[in-house]
């Protein structure tokens, strides 16, 4: 007994030593870290001891009856990042603790989700959801942006896609990479996108140039591409992608783990593969139209609440063959194909990747660090490095046979600063700086003709934007933005081709060596762009608003629409820009209405377009070379207004059932002659019914009906001379194909693993009809029908 005995003395001395320790306090405010404000109903929790308290409405909190010692206090407040402090309580303690309360900020520390902080608060916005993304992951980032109402795609085959906004497509569609504006020649026409789409996590687009922070250029408008948000807390989590595609008989991988850590520390590691083979169209095999694709993105940094950095690698790889029977010796071969309706090559599948064929890598490395300044706002500073390589393979022999036709190489640095000022609740100002230096090498030892010369780029920007709330219903917004461009080349000219444009009035003083047959020139061409936008929005109720803005932008031309002057043999065209083009100036004037509610909601999008000097790309004549006639594309400048008009819209019609519709329509016109702009996308319709089941492994099936109507606004076809018949025939290069109407199946369940773990399946069946049709904003539309029916069977795995 005396054991116990001893035992119970021993506990009952301890009593009131303890009652003792624990009688101290503590205390203080939770102030929003940018305008001092206080925050009401935070919670303040002192771990270990699980006593906890809430703000009242100054801020201000009291914890009695706590142990002495060190321990973790855990700060937590609706819409805000929960913190953790370390913190030593002794007697009367008091500790004024500070939280991110600003919305925008929020975003950075989001971990999962498809909600962005809206790019422009008055301009027209969409979102791709991740489960989008997902459903996308063995194609590209275009086919996915074509989901979206306005957006379309001008695309070379199935594997070249390039993503047109309100008709616009090119150097007027700007893509963000999680911050960096990509250098990837966006000029061509046959250049998609360098972004593997399984490396992004949230996407919008801005339609029109109404995002000034990003750039002014942006005509037709920005898409945006984000990481996922990390959290700042000890975590790993991941997620990996199968795909089999049965239209090109190959299919894709891609995984993806995220490490997270309670002191802010993250490691984010990602990496895709896809191959294809020969897709194939309802009737037949096209021929060289595989792909191998390639893509790996590393992220490493530290986020903290006042500061941060980052470092960024990715690396993009692409082997794209070009269907064959796109490659035309002469323009009786293109009349040929425009009238047979049939490809002129058709051969058993294969995976091999023949000629023509493109090779491009691109790899971009970037280094970002922020300050946030308590009540004043944030600084941020980024630097970003990318080199694109491309090779273009023509049909050729002998000792070229291997030899590309087409070897660029463009390198670019940029650095860029802005700051935040944010400490208002009701007012935002930002304002940022940006130098960009770029190189263009073109090797010339090619056996063609240079298409690009050898040039530098140099860019110079800042930018000032501003938004303020009038109360709770009223937000406007303005903005300004001047750029400076110049460009240094160093072009060779044909004498007859100088002569022939002449340029030798207007340009003399620009040779630097007169080779005879040809001239080397030194043109240095200076630009100089201002941008505006306004706009406001109107909340009317809990579920809708009505936003307006007007943009005013300025686009300098491109290096093709400047300095091309060659043949592109997969075209069958002879492309010759200008050095006369200068800038491009657009009024954009839009409107949007938005409703969102439990049972049905709404947006609808108008908007007009105008643009002073609008560029375009046209088919002109026929010009006679060594390996036969071909005609010719010429850029020129005039004035042209697109008028638009996009909407969508859901409607649930019961717990289960729930229809999705999207419509858009553009017209493109060019004012000076009063005909349609040339490659405007048809007016087009898509809609979904969907079935959805939770309860049973969380089945979803849908069924789209997309359908396409005829463009019936084109400018007309031109004449040219064909040798075989000799004589003038009418060459119908401008006259679109026939409406279609495609219809596609989607299903898709998940199945719980246990233990963190989540398998979902999904199966797409694209053209589920296998229908024939042929696209107007496809390149390859005068050879072959676009593809036939796709089955996409794909396994996730979260864990």
């Amino acid at each position: 007994m005396r054991i116990p005995i001893a035992l119970v003395l021993l506990v009952l001395f301890q009593i009131p030593a303890i009652a003792q320790q624990c009688q101290a306090t503590l205390s203080g405010r939770v102030l929003d870290f940018h305008d001092q404000t206080p925050l009401a109903g935070a919670t303040v929790l002192v771990l270990g001891q699980q006593k906890a308290a809430l703000t009242d409405l100054d801020g201000r909190y009291r914890i009695e009856g706590l142990c002495e010692g060190d321990f973790e206090v855990e700060l937590s407040h609706p819409q805000c990042l929960t913190l953790l402090y370390n913190l030593e309580i002794k007697g009367e303690t008091r500790k004024d603790f500070e939280m991110e309360h600003h919305l925008e900020e929020l975003e950075e520390v989001q971990v999962f989700g498809d909600i962005l902080a809206d790019q422009s608060k008055t301009g027209q916005e969409q979102r791709l959801s991740t489960r989008t993304l997902e459903d996308y992951s063995s194609a590209s980032l275009g086919d996915a942006l074509r989901t979206l109402s306005g957006v379309s795609s001008l695309n070379t085959g199935s594997n070249i896609v390039k993503p047109a906004i309100g008709g616009l497509t090119g150097s007027r569609v700007l893509i963000l990479n999680d911050g960096v504006r990509m250098q990837d020649m966006e000029w061509g026409d046959e250049h998609a996108p360098n972004i593997d789409i399984n490396s992004a996590d949230q996407v919008s687009v801005v339609k029109g140039a109404a995002a000034l922070k990003y750039a002014g250029d942006a005509i037709g408008g920005l898409v945006i591409i984000e990481r996922e948000r990390i959290a700042v807390k000890d975590s790993l989590y991941g997620k990996t992608l199968l795909n089999y595609v049965s239209n090109g008989r190959g299919g894709s991988a891609s995984t993806e783990l995220t490490r997270t850590f309670a002191s802010g520390w993250y490691l984010n590691g990602q990496a895709s593969y896809k191959k294809l083979g020969d897709r194939e169209a309802p009737d037949y095999i096209l021929s060289n139209t595989g792909m191998q694709e390639v893509g790996l993105s590393l992220h490493t940094g530290k986020r903290l609440l006042n500061q941060g950095w980052d470092l960024d690698y990715s690396f993009y790889r692409a082997d794209i063959a070009v269907l064959r029977a796109s490659h035309i010796g002469n323009i009786d071969d293109l009349i040929g194909s425009i009238n047979s309706g049939e490809p002129s090559v058709v051969e058993p599948f294969t995976y091999d990747l023949g000629v023509p064929r493109q090779e491009v890598t691109h790899h971009l490395a970037k280094a970002g660090y922020y300050l946030r300044i308590k009540g004043l706002g944030k600084w941020t500073a980024q630097y970003d490095f990318q080199n694109n390589r491309r090779f273009e393979y023509d049909v050729r022999v002998g000792a070229d046979r291997n030899k590309p036709a087409i070897d660029l190489e463009l390198t670019t640095h940029t650095l860029m600063t802005d700051f935040t000022w944010d400490s208002s609740r009701d007012l935002k100002v930002m304002a940022g700086v940006l130098g960009r230096f770029q190189d263009n090498f073109a090797n010339p030892d090619t056996g063609v003709r240079r298409l690009i010369p050898d040039y530098q780029k140099y860019d110079l920007g800042g930018f000032l934007t501003g938004e303020y709330r009038f109360g709770p219903d009223w937000l406007v917004e303005a903005g300004l933005r001047y750029d400076y461009n110049r460009i240094d080349a160093q072009k060779f000219y044909r004498t007859s081709r100088w002569e022939e444009r002449g340029y030798d009035e207007d340009f003399a003083d620009i040779v630097v060596e007169d080779l005879g047959t040809q001239l080397l020139t030194n043109p240095v061409l200076d630009f100089h762009n201002l941008s505006a936008t306004a706009g406001a929005r109107r909340q009317l109720d809990a579920h809708s608003e009505l936003r307006a803005n007007y943009a005013f932008a300025q686009r300098p031309p491109n290096p093709a629409e400047l300095f091309s002057d060659g043949l592109h043999h997969s075209a069958a065209r002879i492309e010759l820009g200008d050095l006369r083009i200068g800038n491009e100036t657009s009024h954009r004037v839009s409107l949007a209405y938005e409703r969102e509610g439990d049972r049905w909601g709404l947006t609808l999008e108008p908007y007009l377009n105008h643009i002073q000097d609008f560029i375009l790309l046209e088919p002109t004549g026929v010009e006679f070379t060594i390996r036969g006639a071909f005609p010719v594309w010429s850029y020129r400048q005039t004035d042209a207004r697109l008028l638009g008009f996009d909407a969508s819209g859901y409607y649930r019609w019961s717990a289960h059932w729930e229809s999705q519709h999207r419509f858009s329509l553009v017209r493109g016109k060019e004012l000076d002659q009063d005909v349609a702009l040339i490659n405007m996308p048809a007016p087009i319709t898509r809609n979904t019914l969907i079935y959805r089941n939770p309860s049973w492994k969380g089945l979803e099936v849908g069924l789209e009906s997309t359908y396409v109507f005829r463009q019936n606004e084109f400018p007309p076809n031109i004449s040219v001379f064909s040798p075989s018949q000799q004589e003038e025939v009418v060459l119908e290069i401008n006259t679109p194909p026939d409406a279609y109407h495609l219809l596609g199946l989607r299903a898709g369940m998940q199945f719980p693993l246990g233990k963190g773990l989540n398998l979902s399946s999904v199966l797409t069946v694209e053209n589920l009809l296998n229908t024939r049709y042929r696209e107007y904003l496809n390149r390859q539309r005068y050879f072959a029908d676009d593809l036939g029916r796709n089955i996409i069977l794909q396994l996730k795995l979260n864990y």
